[in-house]
């Protein structure tokens, strides 16, 4: 008789600096997925739940999937949108139980307004559900914060191992094939979970650059060890203020493995490493002042606007310092949709004006002056490997206009990450021939744009993802913790 596998998740990551909420018409309007809508969503995609289900093809296994909820990133969920949300993934479970094995897909730094632990909560609540005999795995963002609750509740949780996030489909498979081994070769396993007390800044969170690079193998050296399954590095969120909050290891191995001696070196091993987490605060001044000597595009990331770590994506701060510098060529987009809804009453070649400085402080306080472009829906489709995994996003209504300048601002309805080029292409910018191109983010876009610019820069602005984290007002973090606090010697 096939094994019956069920596949559930919610997946949010939470900015609980970020002024707003995120509702469950938010998640209505991402991605709600019921049933046999997963399956068609994902099965071409580049996403987690599409690797599991091809690693499970070959496998004497039928997948039942539940119940999948994915917004992007933003402020805490609203109490009772995750209330609803826990009781429809369980309403959901119920008519098909008992099941054999159970794959979660999580992010795992999701925050509510009252409960700051979301991810440990509804796994807790799932266990309680099916039970302690049924095995739980899962897959995790490593912008995770990990809590004793999310391992608790698990037998095994494996996180992406690249970011920008190229190995998504690639974790899935990597969950089935462990799977596979515990309902197949009844092996037995245990995880533990190593919390380090510091955070990695989050423009040293690209893991194809020191010093994630270094970290990365020097940690795949000293755990590739016969009895070690799995080993995932957690970078952590700093945007959720919760106690979890920071760097970790989830470590799998065979349940006789002995890990005392181990788990000491592997301490020693990320405290070397860090001074290394805190990062350099590049300004936009400092890369201006050199603004003939780099290679076009040049893709400027920016960090305190950063989309994919909650930010609302409507700050013109980078764009204002390139007009302010008599600078022209650049693309940006703005997510606005009063703007949008005014921009629409025009046709192209009108003049009209924009105050963005009304939707964001940190903008110039004048407005701008620009020409209308061209009006479209937002629609587009990202068929490679990129940060995120999906393959279709939806920016609403859009209006394409150009400065006095010659800067393009592309204004949006709904707030989209720039995790795909194909945002700025629907419009037919030749982006190649762009001199500036700014993108709402960190690491992410790096992948969108990296065969367009030759040159990046990771641009400290003002923003809900300041890059500087020790300018938050932490209530809940732990203490001391690197770099808020100095830490001589832990392990």
């Amino acid at each position: 008789m096939k094994k019956r596998v069920a596949i559930l998740g919610i997946y949010h990551e939470s900015n609980t600096f970020s002024l707003g909420t995120t509702s469950w018409s938010d998640f209505a309007e991402g991605h709600l997925f019921y049933g046999s809508q997963i399956l068609d969503r994902y099965e071409q995609a580049h996403h987690e739940i599409a690797g599991f289900m091809e690693g499970m093809a070959s496998a004497d296994v039928e997948l039942i999937p539940i119940f999948f909820a994915d917004i992007i990133p933003g402020g805490r969920i609203d109490k009772l949108t995750y209330e609803r949300l826990k009781a429809e993934l369980l309403k959901a479970l119920e008519p098909v139980l008992p099941v054999d094995a159970i794959y979660v897909a999580a992010h795992g730094a999701a925050v509510s307004e009252e409960i700051r632990d979301v991810d440990g909560d509804w796994l807790q609540a799932l266990r309680k559900k099916v039970g302690q005999e049924i095995p739980i795995l899962g897959s995790l963002d490593p912008h995770a914060n990990v809590s004793m609750a999310m391992q608790n509740a698990t037998d095994a949780l494996i996180a992406y191992a690249t970011n920008p996030h190229l190995d998504q489909r690639m974790t899935g498979k990597r969950v089935a094939d462990l799977l596979k081994k515990i309902l197949f070769d009844q092996i037995q396993i245990k995880q533990e979970l190593i919390q380090f007390p510091a955070v990695i800044s989050i423009e040293q969170q690209e893991t194809a650059v020191n010093p994630c690079r270094t970290l990365y193998a020097d940690a795949q050296e000293l755990l590739n060890q016969d009895g070690i399954i799995s080993h995932s590095i957690i970078l952590g969120f700093p945007y959720a203020d919760v106690a979890e909050m920071g760097t970790a290891l989830i470590l799998i191995t065979e349940a006789s493995f002995d890990t005392t001696g181990l788990k000491t070196e592997i301490m020693k091993l990320f405290q070397s490493y860090f001074p290394q987490f805190i990062g350099n605060k590049t300004e936009i001044s400092e890369v201006l002042a050199k603004k003939d000597i780099y290679e076009k595009p040049v893709l400027l990331l920016d960090m305190g606007d950063n989309v994919g770590g909650g930010a609302q994506g409507n700050s013109s701060f980078l764009l204002d310092a390139i007009e302010a510098a008599g600078l022209s060529n650049a693309c940006i987009c703005i997510n606005d949709a009063a703007l949008v809804a005014k921009a629409v009453n025009y046709t192209a070649g009108d003049w009209l004006s924009l105050d963005l400085n009304a939707a964001n402080p940190a903008n110039r306080k004048a407005p701008y002056e620009v020409r209308v472009q061209e009006i479209k829906q937002g629609k587009f489709t990202e068929l490679i490997p990129r940060h995120g995994g999906q393959v279709d996003y939806d920016m609403g209504q859009t209006v394409l206009v150009k400065t006095r300048s010659g800067n393009f601002i592309v204004l949006s309805s709904i707030r989209v990450p720039p995790f795909s080029a194909e945002q700025l292409r629907i419009y037919n910018i030749v982006l190649e021939e762009l001199d500036w191109i700014i993108a709402k983010g960190v690491n992410a876009p790096i992948a969108a744009y990296r065969d367009i610019c030759p040159t990046y820069f990771k641009v400290h602005t003002p923003g809900e993802c300041n890059a500087d984290a020790k300018q938050f007002k932490y209530q809940y973090r732990r203490k001391p913790m690197f770099p808020f606090e100095q830490i001589d010697n832990y392990a």
